[in-house]
């Protein structure tokens, strides 16, 4: 599952020999450490030091103020900018002390930054005409997280919604560091709006008119399909068909979408929930990305919120990908449902140096099916195709397709 960023450590001290006098530097790495361990005594023997800066900053750019903050110390706080601390420092993600206190909900801490001047935070998505709010969004005052509790190591929380429980993405705001991130963002949150599969999990909308952003989307109580083939093992036949037709329905739609296909681009068994009847659904877009009309999608930087076992290696070598991208994680995730066993590191290890090197030999996949290993394959233009075109080689259309013989043009073609 695409990750959400985890809460900021309080602070991440600057090494020694980046253009501080190692005075100050240990003097402003002790005014960090009392403002975390909420030692007001020990945060005046430390300001009384001449060397000692009320606004030094760490590595990451972030005050004694808003390590206060996330701690939600009042009285240390209030120290602070009364010692002459600026009251709106921003770190190397944009955050603010104040941003950091309605974070943590820290109530106190929120009323006396505002007294001091702290400005609330106004969403990257924020619109002044209440007329322009998009038809997703949702009152975060209608979330009740009063007995939420985290799922997806703390990625999702549940929260009631409505009389329904629900699952609660929170966004970063590092995100969203400039206009184009946030009208991406704003594009994708209008076609999942649109999204409507039994083998895609719902999306019902979005808190962007303030701080925190969030998505939220329909809650599946019975986990996701790691757990479950770490829970059951080797599934029988008939059921390994069920589950692998569930994933090639769910990404078969999101690849067909028009006029743009959607990517997931993280595709994993633990972002493949189950529902209530044992149907998988493909859930957590976080790093997925439309496909524009040119087929092919080439960026910057590599993607880097994924896990490293199921990513394409057109992404470790950051070439341009197109719906294969996907293709590769589906073959180790039918690999798993049908054997139980993952691939072995070495032959992992193998298929991902061998990858970025390009230098694998059709011998290398010696282990697999000729299905998988023609997913698996390095070079993406000899990777099999589409989700139900790959549902089909590997036996699955005959087998236990039903009522998807009537859905389709005929038998998908090799």
């Amino acid at each position: 599952m695409e990750t959400e960023a985890a809460p900021r450590s309080p602070a991440r001290f600057i090494t020694v020999g980046e253009q501080q006098r190692p005075s100050s530097l240990e003097a402003g790495m002790g005014l960090m450490y009392m403002a975390n361990e909420g030692d007001l005594v020990g945060m005046k023997e430390v300001l009384e030091s001449a060397e000692a800066d009320v606004n030094f900053r760490d590595i990451d750019g972030r005050t004694a103020l808003h390590v206060a903050a996330c701690q939600g110390n009042t009285d240390i706080v209030r120290f602070l900018l009364d010692r002459g601390a600026v009251v709106e420092p921003k770190d190397r993600w944009g955050s603010t002390p104040l941003a950091d206190a309605v974070y943590y909900k820290h109530h106190e801490v929120i009323k006396l930054l505002e007294e001091y001047g702290a400005q609330p935070p106004i969403a990257p998505m924020h619109v002044q005409n209440a007329r322009e709010v998009p038809e997703y969004e949702i009152d975060p005052a209608e979330l009740d997280f009063s007995n939420s509790s985290c799922i997806t190591k703390g990625t999702f929380r549940i929260a009631m919604w409505r009389g329904i429980q629900v699952a609660v993405k929170t966004l970063g705001e590092e995100l969203f560091t400039d206009e184009d991130k946030v009208n991406a963002f704003r594009d994708e949150l209008a076609l999942l709006q649109k999204i409507r599969h039994p083998n895609v999990v719902q999306f019902l909308g979005a808190v962007t008119q303030s701080t925190p952003m969030m998505i939220i989307t329909e809650y599946l109580p019975k986990g996701d399909l790691c757990a479950y083939l770490n829970q059951k093992g080797a599934l029988k036949r008939r059921m390994a068909v069920k589950l692998a037709l569930d994933i090639a329905r769910g990404m078969n739609y999101l690849h067909e979408n028009k006029p743009e296909a959607i990517l997931h681009r993280d595709l994993q068994p633990t972002n493949i929930l189950r529902d209530d009847s044992g149907h998988l659904k493909v859930a957590d877009f976080g790093v997925s990305k439309l496909l524009k009309v040119a087929k092919i999608v080439k960026e910057d930087k590599p993607c880097q919120d994924t896990s490293w076992r199921y990513v394409a290696p057109e992404l470790y070598r950051n070439e341009g990908y197109d719906t294969k991208v996907d293709v590769f994680p589906f073959a180790l995730i039918l690999q798993e449902v049908s054997s139980s066993p993952h691939l072995s590191f070495s032959l992992l290890q193998q298929v991902m140096i061998s990858a970025v090197e390009q230098s694998m030999g059709e011998e290398s996949l010696s282990d697999l099916t000729g299905f998988e290993s023609s997913c698996l394959n390095y070079g993406k233009e000899k990777r099999s195709g589409p989700m139900l075109l790959a549902a089909y080689h590997y036996n699955l259309w005959d087998y236990g397709c039903g009522e998807d013989k009537k859905n389709f043009q005929g038998k998908p073609k090799s």
